[in-house]
């Protein structure tokens, strides 16, 4: 998922990814792959464990922090929900990426 430029030529531009790997930088990973392989106004689904991108910090703040740098990568989160009481500090986002431009009617 780190290097999407290796796999490029061997996926094609989609409608919708799900990411769900424990890493610190998995908002990072999710923008990168987007800009690669997801479509203008396509979806994501991203499932995001605050203990392992801090776990100093209470979770909903990691949780914040991660839709404040979906938001930067043009990631707009449409909907967020914690995964409690299935799975304690875990949350998933669900958004679009590169939302087009609604026409005035």
């Amino acid at each position: 998922a780190r290097h999407p430029t290796k796999y490029r030529s061997l996926v094609p531009m989609v409608d919708c990814i799900f990411m769900d790997v424990a890493q610190p930088d998995q908002a990072r990973i999710l923008a990168y792959n987007a800009q690669y392989f997801l479509k203008n106004d396509g979806h994501y689904v991203i499932s995001v464990k605050a203990n392992c991108i801090d776990s100093t910090m209470e979770a909903p703040v990691v949780f914040a922090a991660e839709v404040d740098k979906m938001k930067k990568d043009r990631l707009k989160p449409l909907e967020q929900a914690t995964l409690e009481p299935f799975e304690r500090d875990h949350a998933v986002v669900v958004g679009t990426y590169r939302p087009l431009k609604k026409a005035k009617a």
